[in-house]
């Protein structure tokens, strides 16, 4: 362990106890090399000192040089302010404190020349900043910051104790200036070498003190790039050790069941795509190791079909299969949908959630253990040790980010070697994304929809053509259509975003008082959501008031229009998501997304977007960028088995293309890291093995 992970931050000149408290509370930093590893996120460029009469409230910041020419306390008490008119002899600009100004009265020296530093605003014709940077020149120096200066992250409680961006930086400084020894090298030096990538030192010193644009683009690199390495060192060489350690079933035969399903039961073409992909998974299946298949699949793209018929391959290998859903109701779903398509051939499916009676439950743990029942669906209730399977050789987990790595662990453990494993998504993964948190999965894309479906039109409508949609929806509703009205139930607005719902029922149940309106949000009990829904499903109920409950786990082809109220507090995944419930029939179908006029950038990117494209993977990658990793789907989901110090998934995809070949290129060498020339690389995972990175492993 390097000098700088054991040196205690509390004994850096400028912390002390009380401010590594506050480290150690507000960003978990507790040591010299968890300061050094924490990066700007943000450099403005002070290579530049303005005239105070070229200042506009428009410029992102500025630097000026000059003196204080009055001061004075505006208000009493908490509402006190202080004011400071500073001038360069060519104008005057207002500096004001709001805050802790007591203390910058008493250290302010009106004698004294001052840099000034800040982002100006203008209020009343005056152009002021708000709580600015000062700093007092010495004789003789011209300037106290040049080039790129490195803005730091803080959270309000330290910015009361003073520990703002400018502290960070101090700390930084004081850091590397006594910090004298080398900082310890993490790559061997031929690679090294052989990419040209900087020292580590130079790349962590320029970081945060970069005198010009591409010194600080190939540090930035440099740092990125082993960041990203060694997180696919570690998924690879996990990967490689379980296909050489865990052995799997050898499907290799291909039956009646799955011969005559095709033969006779499926009345159309399978797509490309979908032949593509059974044929990846038949491969992964004959090879004698454990598969381990990301299947992702836009919405209604026949994802289910594709399980059903792998899961015939497991029957014609003498082997049952079970599909685990995370919600009763797409569980149910995928019942009846494979139920109903294997009517009329002899094959045992079994349903299984919380639902399911005491009695039913012991016919069906029966039925599974003696190998009669050959295809179980279910929720988690499939993962409870009384679930007993005769001989389980394959299982498929859909939307598996809903399930935790520790409930799919112990389905594997329901048979001597692990089952063959295929994880379903309808949630497109942007590739950068499925290389870190799936980079130990093989990859299978469905990336083509079934003939005969229609795009679905998408329109963004402001709340004032709300009498516009009124129209439009009747029309839909004449011709025998039903609609899907959605509102967002965010846990930190509960309450008012009830109140929005109900309202919002209320008004669809005046305005289309011809129809039957019916109503689902999740604080309903089961029971009632499901006969709310079964309702709306069966025709009976015309309009379908609800919150993102209905996002997943609702078939019903004759809905043709989805309203999305106050959509911009969707996020893209989420708002595609939601359209996704329209479109399953041959009908024209439509998605209108509501919203005030009051939007933000990233809010009319959103809209823009849906608005353009239908296509999944498109709007996951813009999602990504625009959101970053932590937030897939819109609810925050903590799929993530890392955490990212400097690169950035959304925008460092070729970085990380680069790191992967040469992560590869690394173990195709030295699958073991036993060499001596990988000494460093060796050294370096099992540190970060200690640090307790929750590298992704599915199995």
């Amino acid at each position: 362990m390097s000098e700088l992970a054991t040196q205690n931050i509390m004994y850096l000149p400028g912390v002390g106890p009380k401010r590594a408290e506050l480290l150690k509370t507000e960003l978990k930093m507790v040591s010299y090399e968890d300061l050094i590893y924490y990066f700007p996120y943000k450099y403005v460029d002070r290579s530049r000192v303005y005239a105070i009469s070229e200042i506009s409230g428009n410029l992102p910041y500025v630097q000026v040089k000059g003196k204080i020419a009055s001061m004075k306390t505006v208000g009493e008490g908490r509402q006190s302010r202080l004011s400071a008119m500073f001038t360069d002899g060519t104008g005057m600009l207002e500096l004001v404190w709001f805050k802790g100004h007591k203390y910058v009265r008493q250290n302010l020296d009106p004698k004294a020349e001052y840099i000034v530093f800040g982002k100006p605003s203008s209020f009343n014709g005056q152009i002021n900043v708000v709580h600015p940077e000062m700093d007092k020149v010495k004789e003789g120096q011209i300037q106290i910051v040049a080039g790129l200066q490195a803005f730091y992250n803080t959270t309000e409680k330290m910015k009361k104790s003073f520990l703002n961006s400018k502290a960070i930086y101090k700390l930084m400084q004081n850091v590397f200036k006594g910090f004298q020894g080398k900082i310890p090298e993490t790559l061997p030096a031929r690679i090294l070498e052989k990419y040209k990538l900087m020292q580590l030192h130079e790349a962590l010193h320029t970081v945060h003190f970069p005198e010009e644009t591409k010194g600080l683009e190939r540090a930035q690199f440099r740092l990125k790039f082993e960041e990203l390495l060694y997180i696919q060192l570690n998924i690879l060489k996990l990967r490689n050790q379980r296909n050489r350690n865990i052995k799997g079933y050898i499907f290799s035969r291909v039956g009646d069941c799955l011969n005559n399903f095709y033969k006779d039961k499926i009345p159309f073409e399978l797509t490309n795509a979908q032949k593509r992909v059974i044929k990846e998974i038949r491969r992964d299946m004959g090879t004698g190791i454990q598969m381990n298949r990301l299947l992702q699949g836009d919405v209604g793209s026949g994802k289910t079909l594709v399980a059903l018929m792998v899961m015939l391959i497991a029957l014609d290998n003498n082997y049952q299969a079970g599909l685990m859903a995370p919600t009763e109701i797409l569980a149910t779903q995928h019942y009846e949908t494979i139920s109903e398509m294997l009517e009329g051939m002899n094959i045992q499916v079994g349903l299984l959630t919380g639902s399911t009676k005491k009695s039913e439950r012991a016919i069906l743990h029966e039925k599974l253990q003696s190998g009669e029942l050959q295809i179980l669906i279910g929720t988690h209730a499939l993962i409870e040790d009384t679930v007993q399977f005769h001989n389980l050789g394959l299982i498929i987990i859909d939307e598996q980010h809903r399930f935790g790595v520790a409930q799919r662990a112990r389905l594997w453990k329901k048979n001597a070697h692990p089952p063959h494993v295929l994880v379903m998504t309808a949630t497109p993964i942007p590739r950068t994304l499925a290389m870190t948190m799936y980079g130990d999965l093989e990859v299978s894309v469905i990336d083509e929809l079934p003939p005969g479906r229609k795009p679905i039109e998408t329109a963004h409508y402001f709340h004032n053509r709300r009498n516009n949609l009124n129209r439009f929806l009747k029309t839909e509703l004449e011709k025998g259509r039903q609609i899907y009205v959605v509102y967002p139930l965010i846990e930190e607005s509960e309450n008012l975003d009830f109140k929005n719902l109900s309202e919002g029922y209320e008004y669809m149940q005046r305005v289309f008082a011809d129809h039957k309106v019916t109503m689902v949000h999740g604080k309903m009990r089961p029971a009632e959501k499901d006969a709310a829904m079964q309702e709306f499903a069966s025709g009976k109920a015309h309009i379908l008031v609800a919150t993102t409950v209905i996002e997943v786990g609702v078939n019903v082809p004759n809905a043709s229009v989805m309203v999305i109220e106050s959509a911009e507090r969707f996020g893209l995944s989420q708002l595609h998501q939601l359209r996704g419930r329209v479109g399953r029939g041959a009908e024209q179908s439509f998605c209108i997304l509501m919203t005030g006029h009051k939007l933000s950038d990233d809010t009319r990117k959103r809209m823009d977007i849906m608005t353009r494209t239908t296509d999944g993977f498109e709007i996951a990658e813009a999602d990504l960028k625009l959101r970053g990793p932590g937030d897939l789907e819109g609810t925050q989901q903590s799929g993530l088995p890392f955490s990212l110090k400097i690169a950035n998934l959304g925008k460092d995809g070729r970085i990380l293309q680069y790191a992967r070949q040469v992560a590869e290129a690394i173990l195709e060498d030295d699958p073991l890291l036993e060499k001596q020339e990988n000494y460093i690389i060796s050294k370096q995972l099992l540190k970060l093995a200690r640090e307790k990175m929750n590298w992704s492993m599915i199995s």
